[in-house]
C-alpha cells in the first residue's frame, strides 16, 4: 500500500483554513475589483520559447517542464514543448501582445492563480502558490498618476484583510540612479548591481553592505559607500516629513537629469496618493527600497507588517518600461504589484495573525431529531438558504449530543432543532454555540432572525 503523502513544497489546508485562506482571497479580488481591474486567467502551461524569453540563469534552473506520456517516446533532443508559468508576469506580457488589437488601453487587468516555481523545499517557500496580481498597461505611454493609484489599492487590501498595521515603503529607481551618476558610478551593470545589494539594506544591515560595495566585486571607494549609504538610509515619518525630505535632495550637487525626474515623479505620487485618502500612517519613503529585478524603472513599493517585520514584505511592485519587448514591437509601459498570498497566509498562520481559522463557511445546522422530520427539517433548510443563510441538514438521525459535537467541532455557530412541540407550535429552537444561548424563533422569521445575529458579529469583528 502507497503511503498517502504530500510532495514537498505546497501549502495543502484543512477545511477551516482553507475557508480563511479563501475569505483572504476574496478580500483581494473585492478590492481589485473596485478599482476597476478587470479579470483574467492564462493556462497554467505556455509554450516554452514564449515562456523562457531569456535562456539559462536562475530562472531555467526552476522551471517544471510539462510533458504528456505520449511524447516521451518521441522526445527529441532541446527542451520540452510546454512549462508551467513561474509568475503572472510574463504570460501577462504574452496575454497583452497577443491580444493587443482587442484590448482597450490602458488595460488593467487583475489575475489571481497558483504558479509553479522549482525551488529549493524549506518552511515557507512552495513549489506551488497562490499570486494576486494588478497591472495597468498603456500604449506608447502611461502616466505617473497610475503609480499612486496603485498605491491605493495595496491599503485598501490590507485595511480590509485586518491582519494588523502596515506601512508602504515606497521609492524611485530614476532617484536612486541619477544619484548614483552623480557619484560617477555610471556603468547600467554596475549600478544594478549596487541596487540589488542596497535592496538587503534592512536584511544584512549596514556593515555588510557596506562591506560587499568596498570589496573586490565593486571595488568602490570609501568616501563613495558612504555616501550611498547615507542616501538609502533616509526614511520619512508622514507625509510632510516625505516632502521636506524630497526637498532636502533637491539642491544635491551634480544632480542628473534622470536624478531630477525621479524626484518630481516622487512628489506627484505622494501628492496623490494624499488625494487618493491613503492615510499618512500608511505610506512612506524608503530610499533603501529598489526591488532586486532590472524590470522596474521607475516607482517602486515594497509593504510590510510594522508590528512584525521579520515577515518581510507581504506586497511589492513597481513601474517598468515595456512590458512585453519580446513578443511585440509596440512599446508597452506599465505599473503593477503582486500578493503571493500562499507564502502571506503561512507566515501569518506561524506568527498567530491569522483571523477567522476558527469559522465555518457553514452558518447554520438543521437537527434531524428522528426519519419522522425529515421534511420538515429539509423545509426549514430551505427557508435558511433563501434567506441568504448556508445551511446544513442532518440527512440521518443521531443521538442529538452527537450533532452538537459535529457543529461543534465543524465550526458552525446555530444548531436550529424541532420537535413535535416546536413544530405543533410553528416555530423551532435556536442554539447559539458561539454564544452558549439558546431562544425559540417563529419558523418563517427565522433566516431574518439569524441575518441580524451575523450582521452583528460582523460589525464588531470590523469586517
Amino acid at each position: 500500500m502507497i503511503r498517502p503523502r504530500t510532495p514537498s513544497g505546497v501549502l495543502e489546508l484543512l477545511p477551516r483554513e482553507q475557508i480563511a485562506f479563501q475569505r483572504m482571497l476574496d478580500v483581494i479580488r473585492r478590492n481589485y475589483e473596485r478599482f476597476g481591474f478587470l479579470p483574467i486567467e492564462t493556462p497554467v502551461f505556455e509554450l516554452s520559447e514564449v515562456l523562457l524569453t531569456k535562456s539559462g540563469g536562475e530562472t531555467e534552473r526552476q522551471v517544471y517542464f510539462v510533458q504528456s506520456t505520449g511524447t516521451l517516446e518521441k522526445q527529441e533532443e532541446g527542451l520540452p514543448e510546454m512549462a508551467l508559468h513561474f509568475d503572472l508576469t510574463v504570460p501577462l506580457a504574452r496575454y497583452v501582445a497577443e491580444h493587443e488589437h482587442s484590448l482597450s488601453f490602458p488595460f488593467r487587468r487583475y489575475q489571481m492563480q497558483r504558479v509553479y516555481r522549482g525551488e529549493r523545499a524549506q518552511r515557507g517557500r512552495f513549489r506551488e502558490f497562490h499570486q494576486c496580481d494588478i497591472d495597468v498597461i498603456g500604449k506608447d505611454t502611461l502616466s505617473i498618476r497610475y503609480d499612486a493609484e496603485v498605491l491605493a489599492v495595496i491599503h485598501a487590501v490590507f485595511a480590509e484583510m485586518g491582519i494588523g498595521d502596515f506601512r508602504i515603503q515606497l521609492n524611485n529607481r530614476k532617484l536612486m540612479r541619477g544619484f548614483f551618476e552623480s557619484l560617477d558610478v555610471t556603468d547600467s551593470e554596475q549600478q544594478s548591481a549596487v541596487l540589488r545589494e542596497v535592496d538587503k539594506l534592512d536584511k544584512r544591515g549596514g556593515d555588510a553592505v557596506r562591506e560587499t560595495l568596498a570589496g573586490p566585486g565593486f571595488g568602490l571607494a570609501t568616501d563613495t559607500v558612504q555616501k550611498i549609504l547615507d542616501f538609502v538610509a533616509v526614511r520619512s515619518s508622514d507625509h510632510a516629513d516625505a516632502l521636506a525630505r524630497l526637498d532636502a535632495l533637491d539642491g544635491l550637487r551634480g544632480a542628473t537629469e534622470t536624478f531630477r525626474q525621479g524626484l518630481a515623479e516622487l512628489r506627484e505620487v505622494l501628492a496623490l496618493v494624499r488625494a487618493l485618502g491613503v492615510p499618512d500612517s500608511h505610506y512612506c519613503l524608503n530610499l533603501s527600497i529598489a526591488r532586486g529585478l532590472d524590470y522596474y524603472t521607475g516607482t517602486v513599493y515594497e509593504t510590510i507588517l510594522t508590528d512584525h517585520p521579520q515577515i518581510g514584505s507581504i506586497c511589492s511592485g513597481g513601474r517598468y518600461e515595456n512590458l512585453a519587448s519580446h513578443y511585440t514591437r509596440s512599446k508597452l509601459p506599465g505599473v503593477g504589484i503582486s500578493i503571493g498570498l500562499s507564502r502571506l497566509y503561512w507566515q501569518l498562520r506561524e506568527a498567530g495573525l491569522v483571523s477567522g481559522a476558527d469559522e465555518s463557511s457553514v452558518q447554520a445546522m438543521v437537527a434531524l431529531m428522528g426519519d419522522e422530520h425529515l421534511a420538515d427539517a429539509l423545509d426549514i433548510a430551505r427557508r435558511l438558504r433563501s434567506g441568504g443563510i448556508n445551511t446544513e441538514v442532518q440527512m440521518e438521525p443521531r443521538k442529538l449530543a452527537r450533532q452538537f459535537q459535529y457543529a461543534s467541532r465543524a465550526g458552525i455557530r446555530f444548531v436550529v432543532l424541532a420537535a413535535e412541540d416546536e413544530l405543533a407550535r410553528g416555530v423551532v429552537t435556536v442554539k447559539d454555540l458561539s454564544r452558549e444561548q439558546q431562544y425559540e424563533v417563529v419558523r418563517e422569521e427565522l433566516a431574518d432572525t439569524l441575518q441580524v445575529e451575523l450582521e452583528q458579529a460582523r460589525a464588531l469583528a470590523g469586517r
